[in-house]
């Protein structure tokens, strides 16, 4: 068997503002970009890499979802504890020094972990943990 990790979602309640910290801020380049108002689905990620992505979905439009799990999620990111991503660089100072200046909620700072990685951690415009960690 050979499997990828080929695309990844996260939840957005903001797409404008979620296009704007994906691409403008981490970088990412867009593939995709359809739908319209809150309901648009942006397919995001790193240059050079079209084989890894992240969908930024809007959370509630799967039509089997109920009413009380659209109100848990719609809480859930409210406090931040919904979505998250784990993202990699050579260049963790440059990275959080960028991410910092254009004013995401910073929620660690560049840490050297016990168990032998050194990552910060963000969150986007939708409350998703950004964490970066830095490659070796």
């Amino acid at each position: 068997m050979n499997l990828t990790i080929h695309t990844s979602a996260l939840p957005h309640d903001d797409p404008d503002a979620s296009l704007v910290f994906y691409r403008d801020v981490l970088g990412f380049e867009v593939r995709s970009d359809v739908g319209q108002g809150k309901m648009r689905w942006i397919t995001v990620g790193p240059k050079g890499q079209p084989g890894t992505s992240i969908l930024l979905a809007p959370p509630a439009a799967d039509p089997g979802i109920t009413e009380d799990e659209r109100r848990t999620i719609a809480e859930m990111m409210a406090k931040g504890t919904y979505g998250w991503i784990l993202l990699a660089t050579p260049d963790l100072d440059a990275v959080f020094d960028k991410v910092q200046a254009c004013d995401a909620e910073v929620v660690q700072e560049p840490t050297e972990q016990p168990y032998g990685i050194r990552d910060c951690a963000f969150r986007d415009p939708a409350g998703n943990l950004i964490r970066i960690q830095q490659l070796r």
